[in-house]
């Protein structure tokens, strides 16, 4: 029994290592968020140079562009696309969010 559950756990481990890489997903993901972080912060030294409701406006919208890029790097990494297989103009395209 005991040896069972030992082998049942090391075949579960196994694919699930096997699911989670080789594709280049992760990288592709980080990518996205990184683009989206960069976008976000020439948003924020843009709010810095306004005041009062625009300021906070642009701030706001900083703050949804990093949170669409984390939710970006998180359907990337959850689609198990196949980021080696892209094209740098497909892959460009998955980055950018178009």
């Amino acid at each position: 029994m005991k040896r069972t559950t030992t082998l049942a756990a090391i075949i579960g481990m196994s694919l699930t290592l096997a699911a989670c890489g080789g594709k280049g997903d992760d990288k592709l993901g980080e990518q996205a968020q990184e683009a989206a972080e960069n976008k976000a912060d020439k948003m924020d030294a843009m709010a810095d140079n306004m005041s009062g409701t625009a300021e906070d406006m642009m701030q706001a919208k900083a703050d949804a562009t990093r949170e669409a890029g984390e939710a970006r790097e998180e359907a990337i990494d959850e689609s198990d696309i196949n980021a080696e297989a892209l094209t740098p103009a497909e892959r460009a395209k998955v980055i950018n969010g178009n």
